[in-house]
């Protein structure tokens, strides 16, 4: 079964320095149909202003990546990082017994474009870590890049969750496909672009919930980027 959730559908805040939409419920938006999908339970795609960004606020016992689609974000946290993340990158933290971090837009003139992805954890109370990685962008077009695992995976995130989180850009006509193993389930979001998702036309913002299908078969469609999320979840 696949349930499609229109980008038009999901929460969406204006705070002037941030322009956001809430895949599920998250701050002032609350929507007990929209609470996560499995352990998945926050993408956020998150417009912040030139020169601002988010102030320093903890986090404890979720895993959190963020994925920058253009412009750049900068990081700081309690563990002593100082870090910058831009496209072909991935930033992940276990919170795990609690960090202090935030994240501002360095550029005096851009606007950052992000996603932020929380995954509930498999186990709570662990030691909190932070990682960042880059990527060819060739290794996501028109095939699976592999950013996040719940196993030891070369050039992918260790996160504390049976869960893979992949990236694909696929040209216009371009197709990949995923088999979901025995009882697994995915949410497909569309980054940007145009995709079909099992038959079914998605474009930019929406989401798809699929449970019960043996695999997923993606085609691209638009002529500009078509980036899409696939989250593998138990």
């Amino acid at each position: 079964m696949l349930t499609i959730r229109k980008s038009e559908e999901r929460g969406h805040a204006n705070y002037g320095w941030l322009d956001t939409n809430y895949s599920f419920s998250f701050a002032n938006y609350y929507d007990p149909k929209h609470m996560g999908f499995r352990a998945l339970r926050v993408i956020n795609d998150d417009r912040v202003a030139a020169g601002r960004g988010f102030g320093t606020h903890p986090h404890d016992n979720m895993e959190i990546l963020t994925y920058v689609l253009e412009g750049k974000i900068a990081h700081k946290d309690s563990m002593g990082h100082q870090e910058e993340i831009g496209p072909n990158e991935v930033q992940y933290m276990s919170a795990g017994t609690g960090l202090t971090h935030s994240e501002f837009n360095p550029s005096a003139t851009e606007a950052v474009h992000l996603l932020q992805i929380w995954i509930e954890p498999q186990k709570v109370g662990v030691k909190p870590q932070y990682g960042q990685f880059s990527f060819d962008p060739k290794e996501k077009q028109n095939k699976l890049k592999l950013i996040a695992s719940g196993e030891e995976v070369a050039g992918a995130a260790r996160i504390n969750q049976d869960a893979k989180v992949y990236v694909t850009e696929l040209s216009e006509g371009a197709e990949v496909g995923y088999e979901l193993g025995k009882a697994r389930h995915a949410w497909v979001h569309v980054a940007q672009g145009k995709v079909e998702l099992n038959g079914q036309v998605l474009t930019t913002g929406d989401g798809a919930a699929v449970s019960g299908e043996a695999a997923l078969a993606l085609r691209g469609l638009g002529k500009e980027k078509n980036e899409v999320l696939i989250f593998d979840l138990a």
